[in-house]
């Protein structure tokens, strides 16, 4: 089965989080954690790790947080899946043409194949922009407020 790990559901999660900000806001790493419900220790280490993959800037000190290090507008899904995961197979014969000897004898590989593009197409045209301005994250807005 195909599952995300805390760590990428994590980043993801704090990562829409940074998208809803004003561009160039700092925030800090508690506030983010405390909205996202998310251990605050681990997602610094998550942070640190997307900083060096040029997701975020982090900035040190007394005003000290982060921020995207690109537009959401070009920031996918499958961008922040694959930095945190690897690469996506939905099945060990997709990793490589020579990983499965049934790969030309074997009518399901054409499924796991068809069924993984579809997939990975899904994930890279979900920008963390278009998830910002999600109508489901305005709802939830107005439900809090009450």
């Amino acid at each position: 089965m195909f599952r995300l790990s805390k760590g990428a559901e994590y980043a993801i999660r704090g990562m829409l989080h940074l998208s809803l900000q004003p561009k160039g806001k700092v925030t800090y790493i508690d506030e983010i954690a405390s909205a996202q419900g998310v251990p605050k220790a681990y997602l610094a280490k998550i942070f640190q790790f997307l900083s060096k993959k040029g997701f975020l800037k982090s900035t040190r000190g007394a005003g000290g947080g982060f921020m995207l290090a690109k537009d959401p507008a070009k920031i996918t899904l499958l961008d922040v899946i694959e930095a945190m995961e690897g690469p996506i197979h939905l099945n060990d014969c997709l990793i490589h043409r020579d990983f499965c000897e049934r790969v030309d004898t074997c009518p399901v590989h054409d499924v796991w194949r068809d069924a993984q593009e579809k997939f990975l197409e899904s994930l890279s045209a979900c920008t963390f922009e278009k998830l910002a301005s999600s109508p489901k994250l305005k709802k939830e807005k107005k439900t809090k407020r009450r």
